[in-house]
């Protein structure tokens, strides 16, 4: 291993945990990564053991000391925890163990709750205060189901021993062996309980919620001293200074530091994030307003978010259930044997639609099939199905700001489909840049750990050579090709929303 000075970053993800390490231009040195499985108990429910959450990302750390050595991880001077948002998880304070699993971002069981909220008339101040819908996909109605539901959480609240908190936190306990029990302010605005004007915990909501003020973490900034890993854990004795939920880190990793800047995340489902800089835009058609990241006084820089439950699941969903590929790139391949899905359309709404509609009960749809289709276009139709869904986010973010975005960063795992990202050119009509490294959510988080380390003083420079290591993909198709396309998505899109109807 070179000796220079490196930035650890902890990257939690839905279905994989990875440990990577960045220098100080913010390159990828090496990294490691360990899957991480989901349970689907039953219709619309999506959970994970705790334990395993963090035993994966433990095993990432582990493997990752082993291939750099023990005599180099004194160069590894900061870390920073990334994750996947809105997954809660509740737990004993005094023994640190899990109150049972952990219900994850795609749930979709609190649809109920949500529902009884909306009732009660509660939407449109929980809106106001924390940019967000009252939707399953957020922690405050898993947090109530817990409650409600799981007796050991209700045992360790009436104890005064529980805690709460989103995978930041959970990871952060663990890593510090019980001593923080913190969140900070970019995953907390994800859980319909931060006032993202104010950012402090909102006392109602807890209320409504049933959880006790003292179950909350300690709410924090992005950047800041969170402790140090503990003695006995890879990396031990490493200051951790930076904790930002996973498509803020991305959208930070990919430098998009100026109000209009935007970037999409294809992993688990797909994100795009645009920043709005220091003032929160709100949007009445499903965009929510989030807090991105802070500065070193803690000042916040704000986005606006499209949330898709599923992209790079429709290609496993090829794989392990349809098993028309062995391997998710293989999905490429295949879609480029044929020129066209021939009306073949694939509706990839699994787990419900996230924005712009809202709807937990929607659910995926594979229509247009005759006695000629073949899996060829069954292929092509999903990655179509996956760049029409953001196109849609792309339209609704553009009549919001009152202006086009012109061009679109993106990463993530899918990201490295090049005929999915000329399709996303297609769809959008915008210039498409993909950076030669996708791991943009683990570098966003190792940047602002360096930052707050005092040994990466600041990124222009960084955004100065950005190009240099980009590809670029523009629309190949005209504006009346994409509108008529646009609208036979739109119309199988509503068949999805009313299936249940």
């Amino acid at each position: 291993m070179v000796n220079q000075t490196l930035l650890l970053a902890l990257d939690q993800g839905t279905s994989s945990s990875r440990a990577a390490l960045f220098n100080l231009q913010g390159e990828l040195i090496t990294s490691s990564s360990q899957p991480l499985a989901i349970e689907y108990p039953a219709d619309g429910w999506v959970q994970q053991d705790p334990m395993a959450i963090w035993h994966s990302q433990l095993e990432a750390m582990a493997n990752l000391e082993k291939q750099i050595g023990k005599e180099s991880c004194h160069n590894v001077i900061t870390c920073g925890i990334t994750n996947q948002r809105e997954t809660t998880i509740l737990w004993r304070r005094s023994n640190g163990k899990p109150c049972c699993p952990a219900i994850v971002w795609q749930d979709g069981r609190t649809a109920n709750i949500c529902k009884q909220w909306k009732n009660e008339g509660l939407e449109q101040e929980w809106k106001h205060k924390t940019g967000l819908l009252l939707d399953p996909y957020f922690s405050a109605s898993k947090i109530n189901w817990m409650l409600l539901n799981e007796p050991e959480s209700k045992s360790a609240l009436d104890d005064g021993d529980l805690c709460f908190g989103t995978v930041e936190s959970w990871i952060l306990w663990q890593l510090t062996g019980g001593v923080s029990h913190y969140s900070d302010m970019s995953n907390a605005s994800r859980t319909l309980l931060m006032d993202i004007e104010k950012r402090v915990w909102d006392e109602r909501f807890c209320d409504i919620i049933g959880l006790s003020q003292n179950s909350l973490p300690r709410l924090v900034p992005c950047r800041g001293d969170f402790g140090v890993i503990k003695n006995g854990l890879p990396f031990a004795g490493v200051k951790i200074e930076a904790l930002l939920g996973d498509q803020q880190s991305a959208t930070y990793g990919q430098l998009c530091l100026k109000k209009g800047e935007a970037k999409c995340t294809y992993g688990t489902g797909a994100f795009l994030v645009i920043n709005t800089e220091d003032k929160i835009l709100r949007s009445n058609d499903g965009l929510l307003s989030t807090l991105g990241w802070t500065n070193e006084k803690g000042d916040p820089t704000y986005c606006l978010e499209g949330s898709l439950f599923n992209a790079g699941t429709v290609v496993q969903w090829l794989r392990d259930g349809l098993g028309i590929i062995n391997k998710a790139e293989e999905i490429n391949t295949l879609a480029e044997k044929v020129s066209s899905s021939e009306g073949v359309m694939l509706v990839p709404a699994f787990t419900g639609w996230g924005t712009p509609y809202w709807d937990p009960n929607a659910r995926g749809l594979l229509l247009g099939l005759t006695r000629d289709t073949k899996k060829e276009h069954i292929a092509r139709a999903a990655l179509e199905g996956i760049a029409l869904s953001v196109a849609t986010l792309i339209d609704i973010a553009e009549a919001s700001l009152n202006q086009s975005l012109g061009e679109l960063a993106v990463d993530g795992g899918a990201a490295a489909s090049d005929l999915l990202l000329q399709m996303q050119a297609n769809t959008t009509g915008l210039i498409v840049r993909r950076p030669s490294n996708l791991e943009s959510t683990a570098r966003g988080v190792a940047l602002l750990a360096g930052q707050q380390a005092k040994v990466v003083p600041n990124l222009d420079n960084l955004i100065s050579t950005r190009k240099e290591n980009e590809r670029l993909f523009k629309p190949q198709v005209d504006a009346e090709c994409r509108k008529i396309f646009k609208e036979k998505w739109n119309e199988a899109v509503q068949r999805s929303l009313n299936w249940h109807e």
